[in-house]
């Protein structure tokens, strides 16, 4: 309403005026900058790789792609979880788990010419194909990488260490069995824990073992009919028994094919040739998933809640890799060598800080704070070992 001596409008509502033209500036303002971002955003990625995964499989299911760096959006559009790898043989090359419904995750491989399979959501689905056709990149990769001589010592060493944690997990599996089989619930309560944590300790080398790994080690999300699925096997369907239902009923078969699994899998450790930047993406692989989804969802061990020991167990892993590279960083990386012991010493403490007198806290326990300070320090640490293929010129692309 205008003041009828001046015929102007009032001045509340000039300056409300005002203050609508300053907010639709600003509003204007941070949607450039978030239409600039997303625009940079896609254009880090304009050679990204988008597959959809549906309930019975994944389109496309046949790619094409040139050796080096690749990027791989993955989209989940199926009604669960699902994960997606990059097979070599009998190998995982790459792989994202727990991909939600709905949702997205970005997979970065750097590939070697050659072919692959790729899985696509449910074990049932057809698996997919993947061509890598060499560069000249690729080539020179290839002429120049290093002499492996300086790595003899670790070599040797890390297989005694497969050995030795191999026998650990065959031991505590058979610890489990025999509670199984003498009808003791309360006992094969108490030898899941170590039996999963013994796992652990090889899981960043064992789950390059797709099949292996899957009958060892698959969550019921991955099959058909879930906990039902006459497929449904391994230490999580043990671990449905003994801690959902507190029933023992079928599972001493389960513990018996599991036993049998497990006694193949250090024989497949053993036998298959594990150069060292395999071992450190490995170990980085485990650690992005605690970060990335299992720290802050623990559906790991979703009935039982023992993921804190599964956690240590990792870590164990991968100050193991650390300690049999440690002479070589020493030398050639001594900063890059402080930065990895700071962040693997950080880690530590978190679950340091997580134990009870009786072992390590029941994850459903853990406060989502105390999850969000794992996840960030194992993502710490990954970042941390990322370094050391560059250090002692592993990189091969």
């Amino acid at each position: 309403m205008s003041n009828p001596a001046t015929g102007k409008p009032p001045q509340a509502l000039r300056w409300a005026v005002a203050g609508s033209v300053i907010v639709m500036i600003a509003a204007g303002g941070l949607f450039y900058y978030a239409s600039q971002l997303a625009a940079s955003k896609r254009q880090a990625h304009h050679n990204e790789i988008t597959v959809t995964i549906q309930a019975h499989g994944c389109e496309p299911n046949a790619l094409t792609v040139p050796a080096g760096p690749n990027s791989f959006r993955i989209l989940n559009s199926s009604q669960r979880a699902v994960e997606w790898e990059i097979l070599d043989g009998v190998l995982v090359v790459e792989e994202r788990e727990n991909i939600a419904p709905g949702l997205s995750q970005v997979i970065n491989a750097n590939l070697m010419p050659g072919d692959y399979t790729i899985t696509c959501g449910l074990l049932s689905n057809p698996r997919g194909s993947l061509h890598v056709t060499p560069t000249a990149a690729s080539e020179a990769a290839a002429k120049a990488r290093p002499s492996m001589t300086a790595f003899i010592g670790p070599l040797s060493e890390f297989r005694v260490y497969l050995s030795s944690q191999g026998n650990a997990l065959i031991k505590a599996v058979d610890a489990l069995e025999q509670a199984l089989a003498a009808g003791d619930l309360t006992q094969a309560q108490a030898l899941y824990a170590p039996a999963r944590a013994a796992y652990q300790r090889l899981a960043p080398a064992a789950q390059r073992f797709a099949e292996l790994d899957n009958a060892i080690n698959a969550r019921a999300d991955y099959y058909e009919q879930r906990e039902q699925d006459p497929g449904f096997g391994g230490f999580h369907r043990i671990e449905y028994g003994l801690f959902r239902q507190r029933d023992l009923d079928g599972l001493v078969p389960v513990a018996q094919r599991l036993q049998a699994d497990v006694i193949n899998l250090k024989q497949q450790l053993l036998a298959q040739s594990l150069p060292p930047e395999q071992w450190v993406s490995s170990v980085i692989r485990s650690l992005r998933g605690m970060a990335e989804t299992r720290a802050g969802s623990g559906e790991e061990e979703r009935y039982s809640h023992v993921d804190l020991d599964g956690f240590a167990a990792n870590l164990q892993a991968a100050q193991k890799v650390i300690d049999l590279l440690r002479p070589l960083l020493a030398k050639s990386s001594g900063d890059l060598l402080a930065k990895i012991d700071n962040a693997t010493v950080a880690l530590d403490a978190e679950f340091n800080g997580l134990r009870s007198a009786n072992g390590y806290l029941t994850y459903d326990t853990v406060s989502a704070a105390q999850r969000q300070q794992i996840s960030d320090k194992a993502k710490a640490l990954a970042d941390a070992l990322d370094g050391i293929d560059p250090a002692l010129g592993l990189s091969g692309l």
